[in-house]
């Protein structure tokens, strides 16, 4: 079984390593919508890629800290997680 991060894990990682709420259902309908738009700059997409390193025993992606979107960011680290995570 392969484990996908989603967008209600989105907004607790975004919540824990960045200290920005947002509501799922907000990251799933504005999917597009840029990272700063959230409140979240690359610092915090740092941190939430470290939390999702230390919570999976896996390296993220490389560019992850750079994704622009929520849909690109889970689609990039969703790609990288190993079967069973």
């Amino acid at each position: 079984m392969t484990h996908e991060i989603t967008a209600e894990e989105l907004a607790e990682l975004m919540k824990k390593a960045a200290g920005i709420t947002v509501a799922p259902d907000d990251l799933r309908e504005q999917q597009d919508t840029g990272f700063d738009a959230f409140g979240i700059d690359s610092l915090g997409l740092l941190g939430i890629v470290g939390e999702l390193e230390n919570r999976y025993g896996t390296p993220m992606p490389p560019d992850a800290e750079r994704s622009r979107t929520p849909r690109q960011f889970l689609d990039l680290v969703n790609s990288a997680l190993p079967a069973g995570a």
